[in-house]
């Protein structure tokens, strides 16, 4: 069976390739580790968590080849919700860390400001001065210190079944497509409800998957949504957070969900099994989507320009403090982090770079997905970063207020509570984990 690396690989010209190839070698040469044993050997560990794109194409092994004296060990959790909580853990007890323990920007600000000191500080490392300034500034302590350096980020587009939309009488051409809903998220929810009064394809099919994937992308579109620039909660006075919820709300009460929570259960079957036309996508679901659709869809998806621009997700790499090969992992961090790897990556399964070289790169720009019947994800993704607001707050709490808003549109969607009576859960679940 083919693999999501495979499913999803990106058609570029062979000559930018073979030029990425050279790249990826010529970024090892020169870097070989010293030896933190009598027997020149080190060992550097790894905590990451879902599809981070390190192991999945190749760029471990490329770095061990090219650096013999290294072994690395990754463990990768398939839940970033679990993972985070072992982490924490583990941050509490000060033991059982890895060397290197990939950091989501939901999180970010909380480690940053409580437990910075446990964190090796890579701002002062030469040649990580790449990055999108906005990225490094989400893991920055109060008093300078870059925990982290970033992998990608997560612009927003929409990914749709070309099929399924004949079906209902819409058009299937991405740029029209786009057009149905520019500029408002209110938009798409009235595109679904055409759906689901004209489609006519046989057996019943969901206009999207989720109400929580459109809450959240509506919110990550604006600088302030839970929390304000002074650090104080605001979700529940924020505009923003009001239309994200009522927008949401407006979907799953007109029954165009198929009543899933993206990455729980149900949602890989329901991609499998083609039970919905649509979800908000940040670039880095699309290799998610493609290996769990399979091979018998490749071509019925696309990918269109969401209503708004928007940042969902993205990752860091950081150093702990407790690692016994500190310099080595730094090396290492500093390496997969590094604009043409992060090329690599985006070529192989679409995680989008957060690096300012890289996002120039042809390699980037031309990029398309042979799955998603050949979408130009480098332009629409490169559109989308450039609409992301680069003063957005956030907090130390964004993870968990998150999965509790999603966890309040479910009562509305599976459960057939009031829009009322969800939000007052809702917030009263936020006040408890909070404090």
């Amino acid at each position: 069976m083919p693999t999501a690396r495979t499913r999803f690989r990106t058609r570029v010209a062979a000559a930018t390739a073979a030029a990425l190839s050279l790249a990826l070698v010529a970024g090892c040469g020169g870097d070989s580790t010293e030896a933190a044993s009598k027997d020149g050997k080190v060992t550097i560990t790894m905590g990451l968590f879902g599809v981070m794109g390190l192991k999945e194409t190749g760029l471990l092994e490329k770095y061990m080849e090219e650096n013999p004296n290294v072994t690395i060990k990754a463990d990768i959790a398939a839940d970033e919700q679990t993972y985070y909580g072992a982490l924490q853990t583990k941050l509490a007890a000060g033991s059982g860390l890895k060397d290197i323990q990939g950091i989501e920007v939901n999180r970010a600000r909380e480690l940053a400001d409580t437990l910075a000191p446990r964190f090796v500080d890579l701002g002062k490392e030469e040649g990580t001065d790449h990055f999108l300034p906005w990225k490094a500034g989400q893991v920055t302590s109060k008093d300078g210190k870059v925990i982290g350096l970033g992998t990608d980020i997560g612009p927003m587009a929409v990914c749709y079944r070309k099929d399924m939309f004949e079906k209902a009488g819409l058009p299937t051409d991405r740029e029209k497509v786009a057009e149905l809903w520019k500029g408002d998220w209110k938009k798409y929810v009235e595109v679904g409800k055409d759906f689901k009064k004209n489609y006519e394809g046989g057996k019943k099919v969901a206009y999207m998957d989720s109400s929580t994937g459109l809450f959240n992308a509506q919110i990550y579109g604006n600088s302030e949504y839970f929390y304000g620039k002074d650090g104080e909660l605001v979700y529940r006075d924020s505009p923003v957070v009001k239309e994200a919820w009522d927008t949401a709300v407006d979907a799953a009460q007109s029954g165009l969900t198929a009543k899933l929570r993206q990455f729980q259960d149900g949602w890989d079957p329901g991609l499998s099994n083609s039970t919905f036309a649509t979800t908000v996508c940040p670039a880095w679901m699309l290799a998610h989507i493609s290996e769990k659709a399979g091979e018998a869809n490749k071509g019925k998806w696309d990918v269109a320009e969401a209503p708004k621009g928007a940042n969902w997700g993205g990752s860091f790499l950081g150093v702990m403090e407790t690692s016994p090969v500190k310099e080595e992992a730094v090396k290492l961090v500093k390496w997969l982090t590094a604009p043409e790897q992060q090329e690599h990556v985006f070529a192989e399964i679409g995680n989008f770079p957060s690096s300012r070289t890289a996002l120039e790169s042809d390699t980037v720009k031309n990029a398309k997905s042979a799955y998603f019947s050949d979408a130009p994800i480098g332009e629409i993704f490169g559109k989308a970063a450039a609409e992301i607001p680069g003063d957005q707050v956030l907090g130390p709490k964004d993870g968990t207020i998150k999965d509790t808003f999603s966890q309040g549109l479910q009562l509305v969607e599976s459960q057939g509570k009031s829009p009322a009576e969800a939000w007052r859960t809702t917030d009263e679940r936020i006040r408890k984990a909070v404090g």
